[in-house]
């Protein structure tokens, strides 16, 4: 077995010691090697070539955004899980540093928790999350084709599709990014209201909703409740709350809660998708992209039931083929769309039987 080399970088010796215990209890993954500051990791990665880097944010002598963009070009096919502290400089650095091209991003072991609650957070979100990016796919599915234009056998459409008069999106690992891709290609006049999931803590989020704004024509907020949906604006769930939408009367808002998490997420995809399906029937669009995990599955099950519109990210554009990968496998996509072509699909199904 193929074992996936990490070398594992912080200035803290805890925190190495304990991240490195417990990636070396794991089978399919190696400690390749650890590194105090960025500078010493530049040279460890030349050395090593690990798979992957576990790379922290605030370092001396180089931080973890200017060691990552040096990894970038040095070795573009590592791929890099960023550490972040939960707050508002860490979710501003981690941001960027998405931008700038890690995969995915790790709230880092705090003390206040205990040593023991560190250990349970690295074995629930990191060891996932590098397995997830570790995968080595199958060569052959890189050769299938990247847009299909029908679903699987049996579930082809019993008639038309219908007016568009709600987007619903979820995404996890890649998603900030595949969501700046996917925003910055819709117009301003966008006929339809946009809802978003993100799996993010709290104040990532709302980081997100501003940096949309800034690099896009669609106006994106943090979501509360009893906002009311118009077109051409979108709404992200805000950190550790679903969101959903309720109809009164002639108008249809937002509604943020807490209930328990569904697949151990919160927000979670599932539940927004259920929403939809229940108060625009066969008028919703469900978009899926890149992201670990199942979460939307079932409520891509309910859209279909209900007669609306999936879309979903193609395995060639996604950092992990998880979530829009389970939807398609399930037959429930209309189309498996590479991320460029995405918004324009978007836009034909939004802009169909649209006076």
């Amino acid at each position: 077995m193929d074992r996936i080399r990490v070398l594992v970088v912080d200035d803290s010796f805890v925190v190495r010691r304990v991240v490195t215990e417990e990636l070396m209890a794991q089978p399919d993954i190696e400690v390749a090697g650890s590194a105090a500051t960025g500078r010493i990791a530049l040279e460890k990665a030349a050395q090593l070539d690990p798979d992957m880097v576990i790379l922290d944010i605030e370092m001396p002598e180089m931080d973890g955004l200017t060691a990552l963009s040096h990894l970038r070009r040095s070795h573009p096919r590592t791929k890099v899980i960023m550490f972040s502290s939960l707050t508002e400089l860490g979710a501003a650095a981690t941001l960027e540093a998405l931008s700038r091209g890690a995969s995915d991003f790790f709230p880092k072991p705090s003390g206040a928790g205990g040593l023991e609650a560190s250990r349970q957070l690295i074995r629930a979100e990191l060891i996932p999350a590098i397995r997830a990016l570790g995968q080595r796919p199958d060569k052959r599915s890189r050769h299938a084709p990247q847009t299909v234009d029908k679903p699987p056998s049996g579930a082809m459409r019993a008639r038309p599709a219908g007016r568009i008069d709600v987007v619903a999106i979820g995404a996890s690992t890649g998603g900030p990014n595949a969501l700046m891709e996917l925003f910055s290609g819709l117009p301003a006049d966008f006929p339809a209201p946009l809802l978003v999931v993100q799996h993010m803590p709290p104040m990532f989020t709302q980081m997100l909703a501003e940096r949309l704004t800034k690099h896009s024509k669609i106006a994106t907020v943090e979501a509360q409740s009893g906002m009311e949906l118009t077109p051409g604006k979108a709404w992200i769930a805000p950190g550790d709350f679903h969101l959903e939408v309720v109809r009164e009367g002639y108008r249809v808002r937002t509604q943020i809660h807490q209930a328990p998490p569904e697949n151990a997420c919160r927000p979670a995809v599932d539940p927004l998708f259920r929403s939809v399906a229940r108060v625009f029937g066969d008028h919703c669009l469900a978009v899926v992209l890149t992201g670990m995990g199942q979460d939307g599955l079932r409520g891509c099950e309910t859209i279909r039931a209900k007669g609306g519109q999936i879309v979903v990210q193609d395995e060639a554009t996604s950092i992990v083929w998880g979530m829009p990968g389970n939807v398609a496998r399930a037959g429930f996509a209309d189309q498996v769309t590479p991320l460029p072509k995405l918004a324009s699909e978007i836009m034909r199904r939004v802009s169909n039987n649209r006076g």
